[in-house]
């Protein structure tokens, strides 16, 4: 445990030191790995989801192939958000500044908001959103929808869960020693994150865009705008994520191996 610890804190020490280009193309490409996933999750269970009957079955479903975007953030090397609130650890270490953090922080997190947001565009301009007679399209404005009608404080909360398990999902992937290792250590987590229904806000950034970019192409009426989706959602749950990874993970953690 300590040796995963003192990876992870040499990591954040590295990710403090790159450039801005550096960090916001690997954002970008961060925010699409985790884009495909949310798109192949939501195309593999939307029927299943559509059913009260077999909507557990259908996060189930989901959740299988959800794990595919974190294995490409990690195993290809990308800037993802939620794994960089971990960078809270070499802070408290004292080993990087406040403002080599937050520079990371805000620089990724653009990158992964416009490499999730072309994903979701890309997919509405392919045609992709009219599988199952146009099924698909109606579960994504759908989800989209009901991650925007959340109340603050269920925001947060449900952002604190998901990037908890995230966040385990990748301290577990520093501490395995090879690529098969690697893929387990993420696989189980987000499928529990996935399966369970929490949120989370870069996978959001592809969510609720593909259902603003759906509703638009199909004239349904919606209740969905962007400020919408920045204040009911996308605010709390980023904050949620911080607390998650960043404290009950990276300075949990931290604090048990401070010797």
């Amino acid at each position: 445990m300590s040796e995963t610890c003192q990876l992870v804190s040499d990591a954040g020490v590295t990710k403090s030191g790159k450039t801005t280009s550096e960090l916001f193309i690997l954002g970008i490409l961060a925010g699409a790995y985790i884009a495909f996933a949310a798109a192949g999750s939501t195309m593999a269970a939307f029927n299943l989801l559509a059913n009260p009957e077999t909507f557990g079955l259908g996060r189930c479903v989901a959740g299988l192939i959800f794990p595919c975007g974190l294995m490409l953030v990690v195993l290809a090397g990308s800037e993802l958000f939620t794994g960089n609130t971990m960078m809270l650890l070499p802070l408290a270490q004292r080993r990087i500044t406040l403002f080599a953090m937050l520079r990371n922080w805000l620089i990724v997190y653009a990158g992964n908001f416009f490499g999730s947001v072309f994903i979701a565009f890309l997919i509405c301009q392919s045609g992709q959103l009219s599988a199952g007679n146009g099924l698909l399209g109606e579960m994504t404005i759908t989800i989209a929808t009901k991650k925007c009608s959340l109340t603050f404080a269920q925001a947060f909360s449900l952002g604190i869960l998901c990037n908890w398990l995230v966040c385990l999902a990748v301290w577990m992937a520093f501490g395995a020693k090879d690529t098969t290792g690697k893929i387990f250590a993420i696989f189980f987590p987000i499928w529990l994150f996935i399966t369970s229904g929490y949120e989370h806000s870069v996978a959001n950034m592809y969510y609720v865009p593909a259902g603003l970019f759906a509703a638009q192409a199909s004239g349904l009426g919606t209740a969905l705008t962007w400020e919408n989706f920045l204040v009911a959602n996308l605010i709390p749950v980023t904050l949620g994520n911080i607390v998650g990874g960043g404290v009950f993970v990276a300075l949990a953690y931290g604090y048990v191996n401070r010797k």
